[in-house]
């Protein structure tokens, strides 16, 4: 058997890291490709397992090798406090690009039109996730499988699409964008196939967005209260989404 550290760089090409023992729960439960992970305490990983995941418990026991601290170290830029670390295949952007463009669809896709914290978008992610909408979309520059996005979303990037695209390359569906100028959301029922767009945290939506958009809305807000975090606009609206007809998947 090869060392941990030769099969760990045999497979980091075209793989994502999952930083933590619940960024790898969750990717396995999702049915993510993982062909290496290490921890410090084989043990300790185990009984979190055994505490916290019972259905992922025998995998986690094929998967994990120990390794030393100080090689845990070299291969993680930020250790993690679980000790525990994994290489996972990233999906190919066809299938993401498929599961975005599926018709009918049973729940919205959220845009985050030139998005620019790597933390929001992972948290956003993982808010998607729990909703269980079809994606996440980015557009701009942001790299949406970015290292610190993954740790943001727990490994819940393979619970859902998440992908790149440009403007020109939005899903079909009614688009709805969260803009201040917008009508109050509370007077809208969202589709289940709607396209929910949010503009980036320091300038709101581009202008080629907000010229597309269907319907622009706005969210309940205190006067002289400057603006929501990101991932609270998303988690309220997909909240409304779902109190208004909309289910999440269970």
């Amino acid at each position: 058997m090869t060392d941990p550290l030769s099969r760990w760089h045999a497979h980091a090409e075209g793989a994502v890291l999952l930083d933590g023992f619940h960024a790898l729960k969750h990717a396995l439960r999702f049915g993510a490709e993982v062909p290496v992970a290490v921890t410090t305490d084989r043990a300790a990983a185990l009984g979190l397992a055994g505490e916290l995941a019972g259905d992922v418990r025998d995998a986690l026991d094929a998967l994990l090798t120990e390794v030393s601290g100080q090689t845990y170290a070299a291969l993680v830029p930020r250790p993690h406090p679980t000790g525990v670390a994994a290489l996972a295949v990233r999906p190919p952007r066809e299938a993401g690009l498929r599961a975005l463009a599926r018709t009918p669809r049973t729940a919205p896709v959220v845009v985050l039109d030139n998005p620019r914290n790597l933390g929001n978008v992972g948290a956003v992610i993982r808010l998607a996730a729990g909703f269980g909408v079809t994606g996440v979309i980015t557009t701009g520059t942001l790299d949406p499988w970015h290292p610190t996005v993954l740790r943001g979303g727990a490994g819940l990037h393979f619970a859902t699409a998440v992908e790149r695209v440009g403007t020109d390359e939005l899903p079909a569906g009614p688009l709805f964008a969260l803009d201040p100028e917008g009508e109050d959301i509370r007077g809208t029922r969202l589709p289940d196939d709607a396209v929910l767009a949010f503009g980036s945290e320091r300038t709101g939506l581009s202008a080629g967005l907000r010229a597309r958009a269907d319907h622009l809305l706005r969210l309940p807000m205190r006067p002289q209260v400057s603006s929501y975090n990101l991932a609270t606009s998303v988690a309220m609206t997909l909240y409304h989404w779902s109190a208004t007809g909309g289910a999440p998947a269970v």
